[in-house]
């Protein structure tokens, strides 16, 4: 009988198994899937091109601890993006930001105004300051938002950071006194939106900002990175660490139920009837997968209600292309490193906040953005190890908002057309752009669903505008049942903190 029972070998599953393996406790993890990671891993879903690799869900690195890349001896090939943002528009002017400071403060100056290039230098180095001063309270259990201001936050900060955690990305972005609205709809898109039920004004998306400003990884210079291999490096390392350390990691072992008996976990049954016992059963499923797994009896309907309430509907599309080359934007037409780079497509308007706006109040409404807001990657310009034999790309339309359930219409139905026209707004800033487009493997939020495991398509389990100790608690009412996956602190997105700290916490019932 094993010490300890995961369920899910996404990356936290596998943080946790390889931790608590390195302790000495003797660990099975249980994936229903075929393949271990969760959406944090590389396929090659195209069978026009059937060797080219892209990182079907997460698609980059950026908030993982380094702290935690040394616990668990990691050492993974990651590549910088320098540039790392991208801001094009339909005309000749466009924003590539990367170490060129210099360059980036000519564009600034140049394209936009002095106004906006001293907001960009002062809300970046804000946001340097408070990665520094939260990134220990990252790695513990969570406190509230006021407690970790007093325990964590310079003085000088305090209030920003509160103000931040619980406001609006409007609110944050206006202190600084930006001009230009295209910068401000960047940063909200880029930080406060992504995998994010929420508006520019909606309270929270402070906080999915502030999370989405937390890249520490070594060489980053403070942005998300790509991992060479595709984003299954990631979780094949931390699955050899666990191995190495004795785990067991079983796919294909899909779990039907936690077996509770008087309030306290005794292991699982498999789908297949397989029963198995354990001192411990770790979840690293979303939270409201984990509730079915337990019988009406086995939880108080007060914290099954809890949990429930912090369930909001996946807003994200995914949209994995195939390449035959490489587009040609009209604002850029050569080739000075934007492919690697986010690019971001944004509503050409004079009031594209409005815009914005609008789009997500059709979402809401269940009706699909004539102009959604759009992050696109070229990830093989950086990492060519994922192309094939024929030279394809791999790219990838990460879209912002789109329902998960549409209104008067099936996603059966919108897909193809839908894909189409999101192409089509990509050949608006770099024409020709459908005509390389190969195949498309697309990903609504309920074939997120399907596809991931992950209850309404939410990419991060529980909207990252709860924070700290509105997340998702460690501990269960049930004795020996814990959770470790990204609904709990300290965020959504392939960050293993989740991991460590359930980890943690088992070794401290356990005493160890």
């Amino acid at each position: 009988m094993p010490d300890v029972i995961v369920v899910g070998a996404g990356h936290n599953g596998l943080v946790t198994a390889a931790m608590l393996a390195k302790r000495g406790l003797s660990v099975t993890v249980l994936e229903e899937k075929d393949t271990l990671g969760g959406a944090c891993k590389t396929e090659y879903p195209f069978r026009s091109a059937p060797k080219l690799g892209v990182s079907t869900g997460a698609y980059l690195l950026g908030l993982m601890p380094p702290e935690l890349l040394r616990e668990l001896e990691l050492d993974l090939p990651l590549k910088r993006r320098d540039p790392h943002y991208f801001l094009p528009t339909m005309d000749r002017r466009y924003l590539l930001f990367g170490s060129d400071e210099r360059e980036l403060e000519r564009q600034f100056r140049e394209f936009f105004s002095e106004a906006d290039w001293l907001a960009n230098q002062a809300m970046n180095a804000e946001l340097s300051a408070l990665r520094e001063d939260v990134a220990p309270a990252w790695l513990l259990p969570p406190l509230s938002i006021e407690e970790t201001a007093e325990k964590y936050i310079r003085p000088a900060l305090r209030h920003a950071f509160v103000r931040l955690c619980r406001g609006s990305a409007r609110e944050y972005l206006d202190r600084f006194g930006f001009k230009s609205d295209f910068v401000k709809a960047m940063y909200a898109v880029t930080d406060a939106f992504s995998g994010l039920d929420g508006g520019y004004d909606t309270p929270g998306t402070g906080m999915n900002l502030l999370v989405h400003n937390m890249c520490r990884l070594p060489g980053s210079g403070g942005t998300w990175m790509i991992v060479g291999g595709g984003m299954g490096t990631v979780t094949q390392q931390i699955a050899r660490v666990a191995r190495k350390y004795g785990a067991e990691l079983r796919t294909g072992a899909k779990v039907a139920s936690v077996r509770v008996d008087n309030g306290v976990a005794k292991g699982v049954v498999l789908e297949n009837g397989e029963e198995l016992s354990a001192k411990v059963v770790v979840s690293n499923g979303d939270p409201f997968r984990t509730l079915r797994l337990l019988s009406t009896s086995a939880v108080p309907s007060d914290y099954r209600a809890q949990v429930e309430s912090m369930a909001a509907p996946g807003t994200t599309m995914k949209v994995n292309l195939c390449l035959k080359g490489l587009p040609r934007f009209t604002c850029l037409p050569e080739d000075r490193g934007q492919f690697g780079p986010t690019i971001h497509l944004l509503p050409q308007e004079d009031d594209v906040l409005g815009a914005l706006a609008r789009g997500y109040a059709e979402t809401k409404a269940g009706r699909l953005s004539e102009f959604p807001s759009i992050e696109w990657y070229v990830h093989t310009t950086v990492d060519p190890s994922l192309r094939d034999e024929e030279g394809h790309h791999n790219s990838a339309l990460f879209v912002e908002w789109v329902p998960h359930t549409l209104t008067g219409t099936t996603w059966e139905k919108e897909e193809a057309r839908y894909v189409q026209h999101l192409l089509s707004i990509c050949d608006q800033f770099a024409p020709g752009t459908s005509d390389l487009v190969q195949e498309y493997f697309a990903l609504t939020p309920p074939k997120i669903e399907r596809h991931f495991g992950i209850t309404h398509g939410h990419i991060h389990h529980v909207d990252n505008k709860r924070g700290f100790n509105d997340r998702l608690p460690y501990e269960t009412p049930v004795q020996g049942l814990y959770f470790c996956s990204a609904g709990c602190h300290p965020a959504g997105s392939v960050i293993g903190a989740a991991g460590h700290n359930a980890a943690n916490v088992v070794l401290q019932a356990l005493g160890r």
